[in-house]
């Protein structure tokens, strides 16, 4: 399980650097009076090994079917600027990589979750389910706060990514799923 996601940023991660793709899905939300409906997001970071540290190194897809207000409406929530979540974590980037405008597909099978952004990203995650659990909801970590309060515990799947310089995979490690429901 994911130290840093589960200690708020504040326990070592188990290898030297953190490598980590986010990717958010909006199913219904706007900012101010621009309807983001059906967009996704999806920020790509790599992080010393103690995140609190700062100095994370991050890149940003935006959704290509997102119009230029959209685009910015986004842009503005997911670099912190508009304050929520987002904004805890905008002092701990060190070097912003870029923001680009790609094809974003995105799938939600209940367990599995997909998101691929053109040539560069390509992930699936699924929740775990233990056998010994008879009411099938899966494996929960509470209390996390981001990007949720809950979160699926997952396993990637599959992962690559080549993107913004980075290059890695995260295909058998652990990995989180959640519908977020944001306000700032």
């Amino acid at each position: 399980m994911c130290p840093c996601s589960t200690s708020g940023l504040t326990a070592p991660a188990d290898s030297d650097r953190c490598r980590v793709v986010l990717a958010f899905h909006i199913d219904s939300g706007q900012v101010d009076d621009v309807a983001v409906n059906g967009l996704t997001v999806a920020v790509v970071a790599d992080t010393p090994q103690l995140m609190s540290e700062g100095g994370w190194r991050m890149g940003m897809f935006m959704d290509e079917a997102a119009s230029p207000e959209q685009a910015e409406a986004l842009g503005a929530v997911f670099s912190g600027q508009r304050g929520g979540p987002m904004e805890g974590l905008s002092p701990l980037v060190g070097e912003m990589l870029g923001m680009e405008s790609a094809r974003i597909e995105y799938v939600d099978d209940g367990r599995r979750h997909r998101v691929r952004i053109g040539d560069a990203i390509d992930m699936e995650v699924e929740d775990f389910v233990s056998p010994l659990d008879a009411t099938g909801k899966g494996v929960r970590v509470s209390g996390v706060g981001f990007p949720a309060d809950t979160l699926a515990a997952g396993v990637a799947t599959r992962s690559r990514v080549d993107a913004f310089g980075l290059s890695f995979g995260n295909e058998g490690k652990n990995a989180f799923s959640a519908p977020f429901s944001w306000a700032a």
